[in-house]
């Protein structure tokens, strides 16, 4: 499918246009054969229901059960609502399996202390509760939408019942993440008396979102403001001479596709990158670039003004992390040496890299980097202890490999399981955790976090963090979680969570999800990965879009509609607030990486710079243009 389209077809099926079968027999019987011809397929739940009374069917829900639901089914065939089920009823079980009989569940039930809670309705459905369910509430419908083999939504007769069934949902689901009651007492001890906001979201502070939003429609890069109006338009597409497995984005020039047999250098455009340059084999030349075909790089990192890489491959398939890196001189086009990763005298394992701030790939001295591990938080230095630039290995030389200076950091005796990291605009850093608790680091100390933001059940794969750090989007298998690190301080100073601790005053965070119907086109093995803000390096400058890789799908967000506590996704939910306007960029196979490409390649008539897209294949660059 092509790329300029951005799904919008999927994005305008209403919410509320749940089309009913001509083909149901209980509907047809219902017309009792009436010579006014055939009844016109209803648009919305709505004339479902007003068609369904008009033709008097025998079920009455005058007093009906606290737990019956009108049941819809999503065919996907015919791209419709229809209903599944008039009549049934749902309730919630604590069991061992989620298939089975339902008959064993009073059985299971006594063995409940090891089970988990799973939401029945009907015969048909049987799902474990959690975030994999997608559930989407909408209030002013007393309807929710949920993924269970297939899209279904539920429809409650009572506003009450519609309450209390999400009330449910949210204590079987914190119960099964936790494995605790959702109790007070425990929603404290999970979430800790500062963030209690987060377990309550209704009474949460939110000024700070809206205080944000001021500063944003103030900066000077708001002048061409965000319009619900802008569309995608491809612009490039190229081929790759391998399978691409990494993209480093240059805001110079060159921008490089990192495949399987070596790197293949791309032109920056305003329209997106282009042109094939030179291509560096990886076995050809040193010994060191003869391993990279062993183990093609999954991490790369570009530095010193963009004339040098760093490119980081794991130790094998099941071990993502690495005890070493190469070096890649741009302007030679050579692999230059190949680094260890040790700490006094031992060999030690790094899982990811980062440049010291957003903008210190452009720094032409810039000789230090981050490092990541499950317990490890550290600075490496290519010059040695007294500030010399090591030797690099010749390619024919028998020298032993260079190993890293540990230049700042600290080893966590417990088990801290760090996943991912970024760096903000003054080089403080963002740490994303397995039990998905997200740290706060400052610029001098990586010994101890300023503010740590509790996990909500999923771990965090990857983060980013604004230039400024007052925000922060990490991403999970199923959803991505958007931070406000804003706080005033006892003085009235306005600071982020970087540089002191938050206090109780802090805002709840909100949720980045896709509908249950594009969650579901996805696919149940397709998994979020690798959301991003639109790149900026300057002071004052503000990242505009949010994009994110699922599947085939690229999904790209307002990040200013997602700060307005007014918009209309947020009006008909309960709990914590999540946006669901995005568009969607389809690719024919799955997405290596989604990014945005430097402001400096914004233009004037374009709100952001040029999306770009890269599969395996191919790789494609997409403008953001106004429409006229």
């Amino acid at each position: 499918m092509g790329g300029a389209h951005s799904r919008d077809e999927l994005l305008d099926s209403s919410d509320s246009e749940y089309e009913e079968s001509e083909n149901e027999a209980s509907y047809e019987d219902a017309n009792e054969g009436s010579s006014e011809g055939r009844v016109k397929t209803p648009s919305s739940i709505d004339d479902v229901d007003a068609k369904l009374k008009a033709l008097k069917l025998k079920y009455s829900t005058k007093n009906p059960n606290p737990n019956s639901v009108k049941l819809y089914l999503h065919n996907s065939v015919d791209s419709k609502w229809e209903i599944y089920e008039k009549l049934t009823t749902y309730s919630f079980v604590k069991t061992c399996s989620v298939e089975g009989d339902s008959d064993d569940d009073e059985e299971e039930d006594d063995d409940a202390e090891k089970g988990f809670w799973v939401l029945k309705v009907g015969s048909k459905i049987r799902s474990k509760v959690g975030a994999e369910m997608q559930l989407k509430t909408l209030v002013d419908q007393r309807r929710v939408d949920f993924i269970a083999k297939g899209v279904w939504a539920m429809r409650f007769f009572a506003e009450q019942h519609y309450e209390a069934f999400l009330v449910q949902f949210q204590n079987c689901t914190f119960e099964n993440t936790y494995g605790f009651e959702a109790i007070d007492e425990n929603k404290l001890k999970v979430y800790g008396k500062d963030f209690i906001g987060w377990a309550n979201p209704e009474a949460a502070d939110d000024s700070m979102w809206e205080d944000a939003d001021d500063s944003f429609s103030k900066s000077p890069a708001s002048a061409t403001p965000v319009r619900a109006s802008q569309d995608l338009r491809e612009e490039f597409e190229e081929a790759a001479n391998g399978g691409i497995q990494s993209l480093a984005l240059g805001a110079l020039d060159n921008s490089f596709l990192v495949g399987e047999n070596g790197i293949q250098v791309v032109k920056n455009f305003a329209q997106g990158i282009h042109g094939k340059g030179a291509f560096v084999n990886f076995g050809g030349g040193s010994a060191s670039a003869s391993k990279l075909v062993q183990s093609t790089p999954k991490k790369t990192l570009l530095m010193k003004a963009e004339t040098s890489m760093l490119l980081m491959s794991p130790l094998n398939e099941s071990k993502l992390r690495s005890t070493g890196l190469h070096q890649f001189d741009i302007e030679t086009g050579k692999v230059v040496t190949e680094w260890k990763f040790g700490k006094d005298g031992t060999e030690i394992t790094m899982r990811d890299i980062t440049n010291d701030s957003k903008s210190s790939q452009l720094d032409p001295s810039g000789s230090t980097f981050l490092g990541l591990d499950d317990n490890r938080l550290c600075r490496w230095d290519m010059r040695d202890r007294h500030g010399i630039v090591q030797d690099l290995a010749d390619s024919n030389s028998n020298m032993s490999t260079p190993v890293l200076n540990w230049a700042q950091g600290h080893q966590f005796s417990r088990g801290t399981n760090f996943q991912c990291f970024a760096t903000t605009g003054d080089g403080s850093v963002v740490v994303g955790s397995l039990d998905g608790k997200i740290r706060l680091y400052s610029i001098n100390s990586m010994r101890q976090a300023k503010t740590a933001f509790p996990g909500l059940g999923s771990p965090i794969t990857h983060v980013d963090v604004t230039f400024d750090g007052k925000w922060i989007v990490g991403t999970t298998d199923t959803y991505l979680v958007v931070i406000c690190t804003l706080f005033t301080d006892k003085d009235g100073n306005s600071k982020t969570g970087f540089a002191g601790r938050m206090g109780n005053r802090i805002a709840a965070p909100r949720l980045l999800k896709l509908n249950p119907l594009d969650s579901h086109l996805a696919g149940v093995n397709n998994k979020f990965h690798s959301a991003q803000f639109s790149w900026v390096t300057e002071n004052g400058r503000q990242e505009r879009h949010i994009v994110a890789t699922v599947g085939k799908f690229s999904v790209i967000w307002n990040f200013q509609q997602v700060k307005d506590g007014s918009h209309e996704c947020y009006r008909s939910q309960q709990g914590l607030k999540s946006c669901y306007c995005y568009k969607i960029v389809l690719r024919d196979d799955s997405i290596v990486e989604s990014r945005f490409m430097h402001d400096n390649f914004a233009v004037t008539d374009s709100p952001e710079a040029p999306l770009v897209i890269a599969t395996q294949m191919k790789v494609s660059s997409f403008s953001l243009s106004n429409r006229r």
